[in-house]
């Protein structure tokens, strides 16, 4: 992280002055300049640590000072700065720059001149030695005013004025109460601070004073013939799914369902789930999605965490639901067909403040958290999708995200909304790229949302067999931080499709953020946009004050997006969720996600500030996983680091042999697919730090280069190491698609005990321009055994 962050939307080469008078009576004195400096730094990097280049003497050669700028009163940071003041002078005269370990000086960011003075010219004589020509920031003292020399590469006259600003404000706390806590009080001035609160929220939008389900009827009675929603070759009309959606309402209601009563909706992805879920919104329930395949304990809690009462399944889809133990009221849709309920709308009356749906995402502590969200941050929500990524009438939107995944709700429903049409994808199309390639074609879609790893596929398929894209105008990548090179990928093969990164959480009613693109971002990092309407995003400090612009902060948010909080979870739903200090009212949302403001009033993502990833596009906190892994019997420890970015890979140690395979098998009978390890290693110990917390940065590297053991891969002999054309080729492909040197891959390895995943499958088919299936890396797992399907002459030949 830079320690003075860039901000100008023009940077050119060069320096710049700017000078701000220093108010009568204010101490200036070295020790408390390099208080008030080091202050300015920590909140300027947001680091504790302050790395400065203090000039001790007029003329002198800057000095390494380093401050820690932790918890603490002003009076503790003055004599923290008075004893690093009184070091560099005992220093000899003409002591040479701070030098690094090898011999290079320190390069300075930000350099601090207590005794610049005027040369007669009117400017300040600092010190300019080459060691410190690239310093972005020289702060110093001429006569009464407080100077700032600055790259202009870097920051623009408006970021220097921000930065005096600063410097002037810590210079004047002390003096008020020198007994204050330091880091209780922000920096920025009431300009900066409004700027932050209001100028960067997302436009004022009036919300009509209908929910979701309300709008879709409005639609159905403008147009009722017109097709609704397709999957495969099935196609409903507005009417008929309307009228599906007001029986099974009818259904539910008759078995009870109250206003705001919990209904799990145990379906697959097909046109009865639509139907179900517009019923349960109808009815004034809450949609409460349930993949059929999650394991009968997982399904057991989630329902009776959420008090659910009542399921609605479906033929086919029960298997695990009938192993739980929910004590709930189940309905199947056929049923609910059978008792021939009428098929107007319902009418119920439902809020704009009712709970609309509960998501479940991985916890911490091992058990699941329900994110709850009201009618009104799903309509907002759904209401800039549309706008943003163009959804309008007649166009066609693709339903691809599972349904324990939030995107796939506005996937769902947003076309019904404008008069379009929703067509849905099935998971084994999906996973076959060529085919889903051929699916979005042919039918038609207009926009299209997928995680960026499987964009990549996509974008593999389409390389390697370039095909028109004809009604395609915008794809939204979400769920994982997308790479600059994949956008330039994208566009260097697609540059007439917008592609829109989507960022928020669930808590926040899905994405809060929209950065739409018609051509390569500028940055380094791809921004996640300006919030949407009606959302207010904030980047804050551990005290919920707005850090200063471009500093690095956690990303927090309010307004109507801010669900409700984790239903039947007080406790951490205090943790996270809280009154907004800046607008009394309104719910403010902490994500532990760490970002920063741009110039040009964008965000842009940082990293987690705790053990939650993403993968493959699902919220996982590595918590949960583990406690899964401690309950295994014979794991004594345990820990699961994730390795490639995409790859979750369990360590455990314990006074039993134990069988990689068994410990998975365990796992997976609590946790989803997505959330089971794609490799246990076993270890008489985990690696310990010095503090004797686990180690993770070793086990990372370990799960990075499997042991050959593990692998049978690594510094192979003649009988390991892949030999046959079709071994080395398919060597070759997996070293791709699993990001593993070529060298580490031997002929007996596993692909899912490699880390691959049925993803990684899809990409493998195409890497290997589909000599193979997806079919045929599950039959065939080993390197050897499915290379024997490229060596054979029956596969050449065909």
């Amino acid at each position: 992280m830079e320690t003075i962050p860039r901000w100008t939307l023009t940077p050119v080469p060069g320096t710049a002055e700017y000078e701000v008078p220093l108010p009568s009576g204010l101490v200036t004195e070295p020790s408390a300049l390099l208080a008030a400096h080091a202050k300015v730094l920590a909140a300027l990097s947001g680091e504790r640590e302050a790395v400065i280049g203090y000039v001790p003497a007029k003329g002198a050669a800057p000095v390494l000072r380093r401050l820690t700028v932790g918890p603490g009163t002003w009076r503790e940071l003055l004599a923290q700065a008075d004893l690093a003041v009184r070091e560099a002078a005992r220093e000899p005269a003409g002591e040479p720059p701070a030098r690094e370990s090898g011999g290079a000086p320190v390069p300075f960011a930000a350099v601090l001149d207590p005794h610049g003075h005027d040369d007669g010219t009117g400017r300040t004589a600092d010190t300019d030695d080459a060691d410190t020509a690239n310093a972005v920031l020289r702060v110093s003292v001429a006569g009464h005013a407080l100077r700032l020399r600055y790259r202009t590469d870097v920051l623009d006259a408006e970021a220097a004025a921000r930065i005096a600003g600063y410097h002037l404000t810590a210079l004047g706390l002390p003096a008020a109460d020198p007994d204050a806590a330091h880091d209780r009080h922000g920096l920025l001035d009431e300009d900066e601070l409004r700027f932050q609160l209001d100028g960067l929220a997302g436009p004022h939008r009036a919300l009509p004073d209908r929910r979701v389900h309300e709008l879709f009827e409005e639609r159905v009675a403008a147009h009722p013939d017109a097709v609704a929603a397709v999957q495969g070759d099935e196609e409903w009309t507005y009417r008929e799914l309307n009228a599906r959606a007001n029986r099974i309402g009818r259904a539910l209601l008759a078995r009870g369902l109250r206003p705001e009563g919990v209904v799990a909706v145990v379906m697959e992805r097909d046109l009865d789930w639509m139907a179900g879920v517009l019923a349960v919104l109808k009815a004034g329930g809450v949609y409460l999605p349930v993949e059929p395949h999650f394991p009968a304990g997982r399904i057991e809690k989630t329902l009776r965490r959420a008090g659910c009462e009542l399921v609605l399944t479906e033929g086919g889809s029960t298997a695990t639901l009938d192993a739980a133990d929910t004590g709930a009221q189940v309905l199947h849709v056929e049923a609910a067909y059978a008792e021939e309920h009428a098929d107007g709308d319902l009418g119920v009356p439902v809020g704009a403040d009712q709970l609309a749906y509960i998501y479940f995402t991985s916890g911490s502590t091992g058990e699941p958290k329900g994110a709850m969200c009201e009618h009104a941050g799903f309509v907002n929500h759904v209401l800039a999708k549309i706008d943003d990524l163009g959804v309008g009438e007649g166009q066609v939107v693709a339903q691809t995200a599972p349904q324990c995944f939030d995107i796939s709700l506005w996937q769902l429903v947003s076309a019904l909304l404008v008069g379009g049409r929703t067509l849905l994808v099935a998971q084994e199309v999906i996973l076959d790229v060529p085919r889903f390639v051929d699916t979005v074609t042919d039918g038609g879609v207009n926009v299209l949302q997928v995680v960026p790893s499987y964009l990549e596929a996509v974008l593999a398929e389409l390389e390697q067999r370039p095909r028109e894209l004809p009604d395609l105008h915008c794809v939204s990548v979400t769920g994982e931080a997308v790479k600059k090179e994949l956008v330039q990928r994208w566009f260097a093969a697609e540059p007439g499709i917008r592609l829109a990164n989507a960022y928020g959480l669930t808590e926040t009613s899905d994405d809060t953020n929209h950065e739409v693109m018609d051509r390569v971002p500028d940055e380094d990092r791809v921004p996640l946009g300006r919030p949407v309407a009606n959302v207010r995003v904030y980047v804050v400090d551990e005290h919920l004050a707005p850090v200063p612009l471009g500093a690095p902060g956690e990303i927090v948010f309010s307004g109507v997006c801010v669900g409700r909080g984790y239903v039947n979870d007080p406790d951490r739903t205090k943790a996270a969720f809280g009154d907004d200090p800046y607008r009394p009212g309104e719910r403010l949302y902490r994500s532990g996600d760490h970002g920063r403001w741009l110039p040009d009033g964008k965000l842009e993502f940082l990293g987690r500030r705790d053990s939650q990833v993403k993968i493959r596009g699902f919220r996982i906190e590595i918590g949960e996983i583990e406690n899964a892994l401690l309950r295994v019997d014979g794991v004594r420890d345990g820990a699961v680091v994730v390795a490639g970015g995409t790859r979750l890979v369990a360590f455990c140690a314990g006074s039993e042999p134990l069988a990689p395979e068994a410990v998975l098998e365990r796992l997976a009978v609590s946790l989803p697919a997505y959330m089971v390890p794609s490799a246990v290693h076993r270890r008489e110990s985990l690696p310990l730090t010095a503090n004797g917390k686990i180690d993770r940065k070793t086990l990372t590297a370990l799960a990075e280069d499997l042991d050959s053991t593990a692998s049978g891969a690594g510094g192979q002999d003649g009988e390991q190491a892949p030999g046959t054309p079709g071994e080395l080729r398919l060597a070759a492909a997996w070293a791709q698609v699993l990001g593993v040197p070529q060298d580490r891959i031997g002929r007996l390895d596993h692909f899912f005990d490699r880390g691959g995943t049925s993803l990684a499958a899809v990409k493998l088919a195409v890497a290997l321009d589909r000599a193979i299936t997806l079919k045929d890396v599950a039959r065939h797992p080993v390197l050897a055994d499915l290379a024997g399907l490229l060596d054979a002459p029956a596969r050449e030949a065909s």
